[in-house]
């Protein structure tokens, strides 16, 4: 179906269900999703309360906008209806939209370098170079997994993230949860978290002593990143533009 045709089906957030189905095929690509078990959600209301989510197990790399879900975290009777989705996914990503209004996109995935760290002892990352830095102090650990993310979970959980400032969670002995102002600042915080995390293992995988960046240094990498004029959003453009020639259906 041609793009201009489906925007007259008056489909509710047309360009925000394409940039989160953008995001859904970019992850699959990229090697960091697990089978149909993570979610993505994007709020789309002032409130946060409700949100676009992806359907009830359905590969990423077959996501099309029309398929997202239209879901409100404050509806207890959600999980009754016949499009109702992932168990877990009501149970965390409803708690964090319910809860963290700031957090207006929300990606969890089980990538395998976050997931690695989320297995140490100490999940925090240290800043041993750039990309590291960007999350100085701007992530935290939840060192107290308690099973699968149904809603008893999701609540603990989102308490973790009530700091603005904090975008990244480290689900300990689970993956990770990444939140943003919207799909591109997400989808780019989430590519180099996990770009952060791969270098950070393969460092430690050499067993020699680490260059640590001095508290100072770190700070003010990750306030440059975060005024880097953009970035996201062309990174987010450019992955669409890949999309566009190669698969278009998932604006469909």
């Amino acid at each position: 179906m041609p793009v201009t045709q489906l925007k007259q089906t008056n489909l509710p957030f047309y360009e925000e269900r394409v940039d989160l189905a953008c995001a859904f095929r970019w992850t699959a690509r990229l090697n960091m999703h697990e089978a149909v078990a993570n979610h993505f959600s994007l709020a789309v209301n002032d409130e946060g309360s409700k949100f676009l989510m992806n359907p009830n197990q359905v590969h990423f790399s077959r996501i099309k906008a029309s398929d997202l879900l239209l879901i409100d975290a404050n509806d207890p009777q959600t999980m009754s209806g016949p499009n109702a989705p992932d168990p877990t996914a009501w149970g965390l990503h409803g708690a964090v939209h319910r809860n963290c209004a700031h957090a207006r996109c929300v990606m969890h995935v089980h990538s395998i370098h976050a997931t690695v760290l989320a297995s140490l002892a100490d999940s925090t990352l240290p800043p041993i170079d750039q990309n590291t830095a960007i999350f100085f102090r701007r992530h935290v650990v939840d060192g107290h997994y308690g099973g699968l993310a149904f809603e008893e979970e999701g609540e603990r959980c989102s308490q973790l993230l009530a700091d603005p400032k904090v975008k990244v969670m480290i689900m300990g002995n689970h993956g990770v949860m990444v939140i943003g102002d919207s799909v591109a600042d997400t989808f780019n915080r989430l590519y180099y978290f996990e770009r952060a995390c791969e270098t950070y293992i393969k460092a430690l995988w050499t067993g020699r002593p680490l260059r640590k960046l001095s508290d100072e240094i770190a700070e003010k990498a990750a306030l440059e990143q975060e005024d880097y004029p953009g970035q996201a959003e062309r990174h987010l453009a450019e992955l669409k533009a890949i999309l566009d020639e190669q698969e278009p259906v998932y604006r469909n």
